[in-house]
């Protein structure tokens, strides 16, 4: 039986230069935002990482999805994407361990390695490290969070009869999912028994994913997919579609800044225009009447097996209540009829 669909919504807290509102708004207003989604029975919220970006790109999701843990009761958190390399092991299990403890078992934990060379040089960490940091990091928290001490000896990291505290509320941890954007990463995430974060083009990622999982009926697959409700897109959408214009310059720069060392980044191909119908891409949006996004959205969902699908909630440079009436649409008129299709 294929696991139960799942929407909700995105976050990566920015503020650029001549945004109509200063970050300290950004913050608040965003988790008044997550409290109006888990209302209007959106049942996630995702937060993304970079760091040093100009904006404030949000580089640390622990202290945000506490704050918001402790103002909801039922909503699932998780990230799009932790980046490993740069998070010591231990002290991220013990972040994930008081997360699940605060939000009483409600944490999940996207990772990903990272691909920025800025990053890498501004942590001093060799990107070539990216890779072996990356996995290691993965047995480390399976390990850290089975409830015994553990030894582990690795190229990065070595411990020895560790025990690592708090418990999770969730038994094994918070559920890991893991980004790939080539066949390499998808057979990645299915070695390590991770459900999937596909950010490349479905022959490159769901399907190696899929074969090498065999039976993937308890596995999730989930997607950033901007949605945009309206029966007006040439009038209310403009002002979204100028920030989201931003958010792509931003993400083309970072990936043309690393090309270098693009094994896992080649098959990022960025649309010229972010609603160009290209899927798997957290860049496109599906734009306009509830018709629309739930015939656009139900091809997606149905061609790739997507299970979880989150939207971006805040646009860079204004002020989240902008998505809240497309928010409030998507909910009460497009997710109901994606289950009513979808979930038979």
């Amino acid at each position: 039986m294929a696991p139960s669909l799942r929407f909700g919504i995105v976050h990566d807290f920015r503020c650029p230069q001549g945004s109509e509102i200063p970050m300290p708004q950004v913050y608040g207003e965003t988790f008044e935002q997550i409290e109006h989604a888990e209302l209007l029975g959106l049942e996630l919220c995702w937060f993304t990482e970079h760091h040093f970006i100009a904006d404030g790109y949000l580089p640390n999701f622990v202290p945000v999805a506490a704050a918001a843990a402790s103002r909801t009761t039922d909503m699932r958190f998780s990230t799009d994407i932790c980046l490993l390399p740069f998070r010591h092991p231990i002290r991220l299990a013990e972040d994930l361990a008081i997360l699940d403890n605060i939000s009483n078992g409600r944490m999940e934990l996207g990772a990903g390695m990272g691909y920025a060379t800025h990053e890498f040089q501004g942590f001093d960490i060799p990107i070539s490290r990216r890779v072996s940091l990356t996995e290691e990091a993965l047995q480390v928290l399976q390990l850290a969070w089975s409830g015994e001490a553990f030894n582990f000896e690795g190229k990065r990291y070595r411990f020895s009869n560790l025990r690592v505290t708090p418990d999770p509320v969730q038994q094994g941890g918070p559920p890991l999912w893991l980004a790939a954007t080539s066949p390499a990463g998808a057979k990645r995430a299915a070695a390590f028994g991770t459900h999937l974060l596909p950010q490349g083009p479905k022959s490159l990622t769901i399907d190696p994913w899929r074969q090498a999982v065999g039976d993937a009926s308890d596995r999730r697959v989930g997607l950033i997919r901007g949605v945009f409700v309206t029966d007006d897109p040439d009038r209310e959408w403009e002002p979204v579609a100028a920030a989201e214009r931003y958010r792509r310059d931003v993400y083309v720069g970072l990936i043309k800044a690393s090309k270098d060392h693009k094994s896992e980044v080649a098959s990022r191909s960025v649309p010229k225009e972010t609603r160009d119908p290209i899927p798997l891409n957290p860049l496109v949006w599906t734009v306009g009447s509830a018709d629309h996004c739930v015939a656009e959205l139900q091809e997606l969902i149905t061609s790739h097996g997507i299970t979880d699908l989150v939207t971006w909630g805040g646009p860079p440079g204004l002020a989240p209540s902008v998505m809240n009436e497309s928010l409030t649409k998507f909910a009460q008129e497009v997710i109901p009829r994606l289950r009513s299709q979808l979930e038979r």
